[in-house]
Order: C-alpha cells, then sequence, then structure tokens
C-alpha cells in the first residue's frame, strides 16, 4: 500500500514585514524582508527549516532592493520532517507539468493554412 502524504499543519498569515526592513539602511532592506519573512514562520510554525517558493521570492523583489513589500499574504505548510514551505496565497498551481501543458495545447487555435497569393509585380518605366 502507498503512504499518503498528509500535511501535519497548514496555516495561512499576513506577515508585517515594514517594521523590521525599516531598522536596515535603504540598500539592504529587501534582504532583511526576506530574513524577517523566514524568521516570522520559523517561530510561529516551531520550524528552523524553512523553504520560500519561487513566486514569493519574486513578489519580495518585485519592486527592487529599496522597496519591499509592506506586508505579504503566506500559506505556510508544515510536513512530517518538520519542513515548512511557504508560498503566496493568492498564487494557484497546476495539478501537474502534463495537464498544465494539455490545457496550454487546447487554448491555442488551430491554425489555417494560408493561400499563398502571388500578384505579378508592375515594372516600373
Amino acid at each position: 500500500m502507498a503512504k499518503t502524504n498528509e500535511k501535519s499543519l497548514e496555516r495561512t498569515y499576513n506577515v508585517p514585514l515594514r517594521k523590521e526592513y525599516m531598522k536596515a539602511p535603504r540598500w539592504n532592506r529587501t534582504k532583511k524582508a526576506v530574513t524577517a519573512l523566514r524568521q516570522f514562520l520559523a517561530k510561529h510554525m516551531k520550524s528552523e527549516n524553512v523553504l520560500l517558493s519561487r513566486e514569493l521570492n519574486e513578489e519580495m523583489w518585485k519592486h527592487g532592493i529599496k522597496n519591499p513589500p509592506h506586508h505579504i499574504k503566506v500559506k505556510a505548510v508544515k510536513d512530517d520532517k518538520g519542513v515548512v514551505k511557504a508560498e503566496l496565497v493568492a498564487v494557484e498551481k497546476p495539478a501537474s507539468k502534463k495537464k498544465g501543458l494539455a490545457e496550454k495545447k487546447e487554448a491555442k487555435p488551430a491554425k489555417k493554412a494560408k493561400e499563398a497569393k502571388v500578384e505579378p509585380q508592375a515594372e516600373k518605366q
């Protein structure tokens, strides 16, 4: 029998970042905000092993190193091994890559063969 992958803990947080990154110099604020997010999740999920999704990281760095978001909504999932995986609340992933590719192929309209019309060009005299 195959084991089912049960999630031991799943929570949604609106993480305040401004109070922490204001303590850092302007040229280092997004780095400090990412560190503050990791510390927040480690404290609230009671695990030191915190992984951030690619979409979450891109959202944090969207406006560069000087202007991180003031707060961010995060869904955190802690598995049986104690690893916390964090991702944006608004992001939905397709179930599998194959399914996502099939949807893209269906979405594209069928291309019709173009009839090449060749018109003789008038000679200039």
